[in-house]
C-alpha cells in the first residue's frame, strides 16, 4: 500500500467502527473507575492532552492521568459521536461536582481501533 506524505492508511471500517464502540466504552470504564478495562482500550503509546490534568505518553501514564479523575461522582454524557477513518469526536458533557461543561474530545485510533490517543476541549464562555 502506498502511503502519501509520510501518513499510514486510514484503518478499515471494521477497525473504526470497533474503534468508536472503543470510544464509547472507555467513558463507560473512566465514570465507572475501572482503570484495568480503560488500559484494555488503549494502545501502548496512547497519548492524552487536556487542559485540566497534565499531558500523558504512554499507556500508564494516561492511566496515571486519568486515576485522578475517573469514578463516581465524575460522569460523562454523551450527546454526538462522529468517526471518519482513523477519528471520532465525540460532543458531550462533564460531570464532576462542582464542574458541569461541555466538552469535545478528538481521538485518534490505531489500525486495529484502539485508542492511540485524545485531546480534550472544554466550552467555558469567554470573559
Amino acid at each position: 500500500m502506498i502511503r502519501s506524505r509520510g501518513r499510514r492508511p486510514p484503518p478499515s471500517a471494521a477497525a473504526t467502527s470497533a474503534g468508536v464502540d472503543h470510544v464509547r466504552l472507555s467513558y463507560v470504564y473512566l465514570d465507572s473507575g475501572d482503570l484495568d478495562g480503560y488500559g484494555s482500550l488503549l494502545d501502548e503509546q496512547a497519548q492524552v492532552r487536556r487542559p485540566d490534568t497534565p499531558q500523558g505518553q504512554g499507556r500508564a501514564q494516561t492511566l496515571r492521568v486519568h486515576a485522578g479523575i475517573a469514578g463516581p461522582p465524575a460522569r460523562h454524557e454523551l450527546h454526538r459521536v462522529v468517526a471518519d477513518g482513523e477519528s471520532v469526536v465525540v460532543f458531550g458533557r462533564y460531570v464532576r461536582p462542582p464542574l458541569d461543561v461541555e466538552f469535545a474530545d478528538i481521538f485518534t485510533l490505531t489500525d486495529l481501533g484502539l485508542l492511540l490517543g485524545y485531546q480534550r476541549f472544554y466550552f467555558v464562555a469567554p470573559g
